[in-house]
């Protein structure tokens, strides 16, 4: 008994540990920031074509509007990072593109260099939409590689450097400053010639510093004189940049840093002079902190402390106050001004970065690119959260919860977004991560506290009192800081505030959702602060989304109240109150009913059941049949038996016979028109696509795509033409309510009954209309594969499908995100999707093809296996499914592709219909088929 009591015990200490390691907390002191990515950018890749092996990305830009790629064929995208448009495409004849940047102060001018040593600088004239033009060209590095660029911060002057040591000035004239000023007399210049290559370029208020391979030189362009920084050379890749001591957009004295071997970097002054070394090398013995990426969950690994001695073969300003620098394995970031190192994270195969304020783009070796920001924790799962990335955004707040904990983070992560990330884990699959992030919830400091120091500087002031909604009113001098203390204290207000307007909005679109009522803004409850209704706060978007909903449903009501008096007694038959402008219900009068109509609507619903009770007893008796092996094996007796069966389907479930006698007149026609319209009203809504199709969120009566299973029930049909043109309507929802098991039994039948091809016997037309009258019992899954391999040839059967499935899906917040026509972000919200359901995902897919064509075709490769390439065979034109399996295939390792080809040519018939669509749609041409003496 005691070794037994001794083995829990031990056990239970080992899970305790097994707790603790699962997610291990980031120090204190080293979890101030981190590096996340929350876009991706290869859709942009594929868009461009920079995905093949044919033509990659070579170099990087980045500004405040701009993203510029340079390609090894000699093209410059300059790709709007508003939206992530392409705007240009600027081609170079000259060799391919090695080395770009951007104005710094004039984003409209750029510069290029080519492989050939040719150096461009571009004026854009997007401003007055004019045509790109090369205002200065230099020859001066020809046939030498071109190692660096650096624009002057005041002039539109860049200074250029190569392999061999020179250093030369190209000046670009402006076309915006009038006639002549394009003109420039000398517009190139050779500043100076190093002893070795040029690594890094920088450049801050008349200075200019060269690092070479052996040692870093300053250079004063206004006096020009020169002077070696330090007295040590040293020998490989080593940057040098300036570092502004004045916050961004000011000017101000700047110090220049240096990197010596060792994981050193020297702090100097402008006459070369070496004010103090900064070792990195022990400061780098700490554990890599994780990137965060929406890709995959971050994983920390506090056992790795070694020092790192390194050579930083580039520096960068990153921030007000930040050096930035990477090697093949790495990106570190340092403070000088406290000698600290802010973060370091493990990126492999980093060839070039460009940044911009606090963030950062990165080039990779296989010509792939990445967005990251730096950022602290609490910001980051923020980010995180509005995007829905509910599991990394609960292991950020494990893993840095000395910086979730902490009273400044409830500014961004109230206890109450918190909790609701809670409630977003998977209780089954994600306990222990509850757990911990429940234990980081009980740690929490209160907000109050964050404005404990704040009050005891403002106590210390003049006067003060303290508003209702708890901002204090500072009374002092103008200008004093006081005042600054009070500003920010208001503006904190309103930050707070306008979070929890946001957060509060989220709570009331779920409240509004389960009750579907709508709530005014007076009936808004706020969550935990209570604030003043001050009158210049903009009214929310939910008011004039109210109005616009009461005014279809006033118009709807009307409408019905129309067809109602036509061939109604009023005092029969209630009026439908269509609620949201959606659903109509028939509600219940006050007035009681007559005798015959209780007596009809008993008679009414005992029939009903007596149908569906033929239904369940034909159903059992076609299930047990089909059970036989004698019969299943037989696709004669099989399709007898599901032949027996299906008039009692159609019948009970299918939808009433609208063929008149020709001898009825056109009076009674009309008539009977009206009253069949009438009677279906209390089962179906006719939904006008313009009035709805913005506003389908807003509908209480269809869930969210990934709630709905195949065979839902509900009393509303979809949107149909009138009933006069007898067009067969898409049926996702039973007319009668029906038990579930009897459903499942029915799924299984409609589904075998359509891929007998039982239907077909009445013509291609007779199956679509089946599956379009009985949508609501497919299996969806099934009834996909259904239409890829059996009516491959018939793409009839498979819109028919796919308009069902259009509809079925109408309902979702991803459709919002498609009709917006943003490509990136659409991918983003089907990639947040996962686990992926195919038919739901196919039928996005569609709408993203109609939308942006073979742009949208080429990303499809992320969603393989799930969606397959006979998916996108019968949804794409041949020429945009060739592109697609090209991509495809280019995601494998080069070694795997021909394996993984042969996979995906099963059966053997597609191997002749790729080959012949190949040769009809991308044959080569004869100058590429044949050798220069005309061999094949």
């Amino acid at each position: 008994m005691r070794l037994d009591l001794w083995r829990r015990r031990r056990g239970s200490a080992e899970m305790c540990v097994y707790w603790c390691r699962m997610i291990p907390v980031v120090p204190a002191e080293s979890g101030t920031h981190v590096l996340a990515e929350f876009d991706c950018l290869d859709p942009l890749l594929s868009a461009l074509r920079l995905d093949s092996g044919r033509i990659k990305c070579t170099c990087l830009s980045v500004s405040r509007k701009w993203l510029a790629l340079g390609t090894s064929a000699g093209g410059l995208h300059l790709i709007q990072r508003e939206g992530w448009k392409q705007k240009l495409i600027l081609t170079h004849k000259e060799g391919s593109v090695t080395q770009v940047s951007c104005c710094p102060h004039d984003e409209d001018f750029i510069a290029v260099a080519t492989s050939q040593g040719l150096v461009v600088v571009w004026e854009l004239h997007l401003e007055r939409r004019g045509r790109p033009e090369r205002v200065s060209v230099s020859w001066e590095h020809r046939g030498q590689t071109v190692t660096s660029l650096c624009w002057d911060t005041a002039a539109l002057r860049v200074f250029v450097g190569d392999v061999g040591g020179k250093v030369s000035c190209v000046r670009a004239g402006s076309s915006k400053l009038g006639k002549g000023s394009s003109f420039v007399i000398f517009p190139v210049q050779t500043v100076t010639t190093v002893d070795s290559r040029v690594v890094q370029l920088g450049y801050f208020d008349g200075h200019l510093v060269v690092s070479s391979l052996s040692r870093c030189y300053l250079c004063d362009t206004e006096r020009e004189k020169f002077w070696r920084v330090g007295n040590k050379e040293r020998d490989g890749e080593f940057g040098a940049c300036f570092l502004s001591q004045a916050p961004a957009g000011q000017r101000g004295q700047a110090l220049l840093y240096c990197a010596r071997p060792g994981s050193r970097i020297w702090e100097t002054s402008f006459n070369g002079e070496v004010l103090s070394t900064h070792q990195f090398k022990q400061l780098l013995a700490c554990p890599p902190l994780p990137l965060v990426s929406y890709k995959n969950d971050p994983h920390f690994n506090p056992a790795q402390t070694s020092p790192q001695s390194l050579a930083f073969p580039r520096l960068l300003q990153f921030g007000d106050q930040n050096l930035l620098t990477w090697t093949d394995s790495a990106i570190y970031i340092f403070t000088p001004h406290s000698g600290q190192v802010l973060l370091w994270t493990e990126v492999k195969d980093v060839v070039e970065i460009s940044v911009f304020r606090n963030e950062l783009f990165c080039l990779y070796g296989d010509g792939r690119l990445s967005h990251l920001s730096l950022m602290s924790p609490e910001r980051c799962v923020e980010r995180l959260m509005k995007r829905e990335n509910w599991t990394v955004s609960a292991t950020v707040c494990c893993m840095f919860q000395h910086a979730i904990i902490t009273s400044r983070a409830r500014k961004s992560l109230p206890i109450d977004r918190l909790e609701q990330l809670k409630a977003q884990l998977n209780s089954a699959s994600q306990q222990q991560l509850i757990g911990q992030l429940e234990e980081v919830i009980s740690k929490l400091e209160p907000l109050d506290s964050a404005c404990s120091s704040r009050r005891s500087s403002i106590s210390s002031h003049e006067s003060f009192n303290v508003l209702d909604c708890g901002i204090y009113r500072v009374i002092s001098r103008r200008g004093s800081q006081s005042d600054d203390d009070a500003n920010s204290l208001a503006n904190q207000s309103m930050l707070e505030e306008e979070r929890l307007k946001e957060f509060s909005f989220t709570e009331e679109e779920q409240a509004e959702n389960d009750c579907q009522s709508v709530r005014g803004e007076g009936d808004r409850s706020d969550l935990s602060l209570q604030f003043l209704p001050l009158p210049f706060r903009p009214k929310p978007p939910r008011v004039a989304l109210q109005a616009v909903r009461d005014s279809v449903s006033s118009f709807m009501k009307k409408t019905t109240e129309k067809i109602n008096t036509l061939q109604m007694n009023a005092d029969l038959w209630p009026r439908p109150d269509l609620r949201e402008g959606v659903q109509g219900e028939v509600a219940a009068t006050v007035t009681p009913l007559p005798e015959e109509v209780e007596h009809e609507l008993t008679a009414e619903q005992s029939s009903s059941e007596t149908e569906l009770q033929e239904l369940r007893a034909a159903t059992k008796k076609a299930t047990s049949q089909i059970q036989d092996p004698m019969v299943l094996l037989d696709p004669v007796c099989l399709s007898s038996v599901l032949q027996e069966w299906a008039p009692v389907l159609e019948r009970v479930l299918g939808p009433e016979d609208h063929i008149r006698p020709e001898e009825i007149t056109a009076q009674e026609e009309k008539t009977l028109e009206e009253e069949e319209l009438v009677s279906s009203i209390s089962c179906c809504v006719v939904v006008q696509p313009d009035i709805y199709s913005a506003n389908l969120d807003e509908s209480a009566t269809l869930a969210e795509e990934e709630d709905l299973g195949p065979c839902s029930t509900g009393p509303v049909r979809a949107p149909f033409p009138p009933l006069a043109n007898h067009v067969e309507l898409i049926q996702l929802f039973s007319p009668k309510p029906l038990p579930p098991d009897l459903q499942a039994e029915l799924s299984q039948l409609v589904c075998l009954y359509l891929e007998m091809g039982c239907p077909g016997r009445g013509g291609l037309e007779s199956v679509c209309v089946f599956l379009r009258r009985y949508f609501f019992l497919l299996d969806q899954e099934r009834v996909r594969k259904m239409c890829v391999l059996r009516y491959r040839e018939h793409r009839e059967v498979m819109k028919a499908y796919i308009a069902g499935m259009l509809e079925f899906t109408q309902a979702s917040k991803v459709v919002e995100v498609i009709q917006k026509g943003d490509l990136l972000k659409s991918l983003r919200s089907l990639r947040e999707l996962q686990p992926w359901n195919a038919p739901l995902l196919l039928s996005h897919l569609y709408r993203l093809y109609d939308k942006h064509g073979e742009v949208a075709v080429r990303a499809y490769p992320q969603f393989y296996p799930t969606i397959l390439p006979s998916d996108i065979m019968a949804m794409a034109l041949p020429s945009h499914f060739l592109p697609y399996l090209d991509n495809l295939v280019q995601s494998r390792a080069e070694q795997q592709r021909l394996s993984f080809l042969g996979s995906l040519l099963q059966p053997e018939t597609l191997r002749q219909d790729w080959l012949e669509l190949a040769l009809s749609h991308d044959a080569p041409q004869k100058d590429d088929a044949l050798t220069a003496d005309g061999q094949p």
